[in-house]
């Protein structure tokens, strides 16, 4: 009885937590896929595990023929003059009418969510993020940016 009263408790707490929707993150109308590659610094993050200790991190796309999204994430590693990592993951356009998500593949076959939700006219400056609301990044063409 204990154990079947515990487990019903559990699974109602459980059940809540989803009950608690935040509105959908909206993305920018538009991303010209040409117009996006190239090199971003990453100005200010919310960062993943990976980029914890990141300094100096700068994001390069490429568009490859079959759609898909080249990126080379680089860094120094806890300090300005620390050791250079350097990841490859694959860029997948999800929403083809706008190509403003995309989902991440630094490991096969996980993916992760990818959403460009503001770009300048001038594709100078970008803040990227996911719908979980758990990570984001500022990153702009320039090493650094006017307040």
């Amino acid at each position: 009885m204990i154990y079947s009263r515990s487990s019903t408790i559990l699974f109602l707490i459980y059940l809540s937590w989803g009950c608690t929707k935040l509105p959908p993150m909206e993305t920018v109308d538009y991303v010209d896929l040409d117009r996006f590659m190239g090199r971003w610094y990453v100005i200010a993050a919310i960062p993943t595990y990976i980029e914890k200790g990141a300094h100096n991190p700068i994001e390069i796309y490429k568009k490859l023929p079959d759609g898909t999204i080249d990126t080379t994430f680089s860094f120094n590693k806890n300090s300005f003059d620390g050791d250079l990592k350097t990841y490859s993951p694959r860029g997948f356009v999800l929403d083809s009418l706008t190509n403003a998500v995309w989902e991440m593949q630094f490991i096969w076959p996980f993916k992760a969510d990818y959403r460009i939700i503001y770009l300048d006219e001038e594709y100078r400056h970008v803040m990227i993020g996911r719908k979980r609301r758990d990570y984001l990044w500022i990153m702009a063409r320039d090493k650094q940016m006017n307040p």
